[in-house]
């Protein structure tokens, strides 16, 4: 978790930069707006828009095109885990938080496979959920640690998995810095390779770890020990 006395020295060294533009979608309007009051206090996250179902939520995304989707779980006419799937088929570059009460294991493995960059409990602080968005916005794999510990063992639980084949020292090289939050772009200056080369390796990971996403192909390369434990951790 991001250490709260470390939260008024970042937050003014965000103001100075790009604000993260946000859509907010809970179906509760007194938790969106204390959601809302401790975001925009932070400085560099503005909320671009409030939806309180799915399916406006899913509107708010397509006009304004935000940088990070914080969505709730049990929403009307469209849960944030249907939401997740149609981001992701339509808009990849979209990180999406998710932000819910519920720490049920099918609902957290539902939208990591759906495709969710993060998946953060209510109960965890302002600092916490912020640091969380910036997470996600960086390109970074989210988990509450309350959670986290049960996922990794339902993601790489050998119901869940069939034989997995390693990853070469290339995939791993590429899942690493994924994991560290770097894109695509940057993984490719990196590693002296193009976009292109970088999208093909991280297709193969995802097919080799039989994944959806980032945070699950991380998640999953944590539980069979190719990746260090604190690459799965909220830091």
């Amino acid at each position: 978790m991001k250490d709260p006395q470390n939260w008024q020295a970042e937050t003014e060294s965000a103001r100075r930069e790009q604000p993260i533009r946000v859509v907010l979608a809970d179906d509760h309007a007194v938790v969106r707006a204390g959601i809302r009051q401790f975001l925009e206090r932070a400085g560099d996250i503005i909320i671009l828009a409030e939806a309180d179902d799915g399916e406006q939520a899913r509107v708010f995304i397509e006009h304004y095109r935000p940088d990070v989707a914080v969505l709730d779980i049990q929403m009307p006419h469209a849960t944030g885990i249907e939401v997740t799937r149609w981001i992701r088929q339509r808009h990849r570059e979209i990180g999406i938080l998710i932000l819910t009460a519920y720490d049920d294991d099918p609902y957290v493995l539902a939208v990591l496979q759906a495709g969710a960059n993060g998946y953060v409990l209510k109960t965890a602080s302002p600092a916490e959920i912020i640091g969380a968005v910036r997470d996600v916005y960086q390109g970074k794999s989210v988990l509450d640690p309350a959670i986290t510990q049960t996922v990794l063992g339902h993601l790489g639980g050998q119901h869940q998995l069939g034989p997995v084949e390693k990853l070469t020292k290339r995939e791993l090289e590429v899942l690493k810095l994924a994991a560290k939050g770097f894109t695509n772009k940057a993984i490719g200056v990196q590693l002296g390779i193009s976009d292109r080369t970088v999208q093909g390796h991280l297709a193969k990971i995802y097919g080799k770890l039989q994944a959806g996403s980032r945070t699950e192909a991380v998640m999953r390369a944590v539980f069979l020990g190719w990746l260090p434990p604190e690459l799965g951790e909220l830091e």
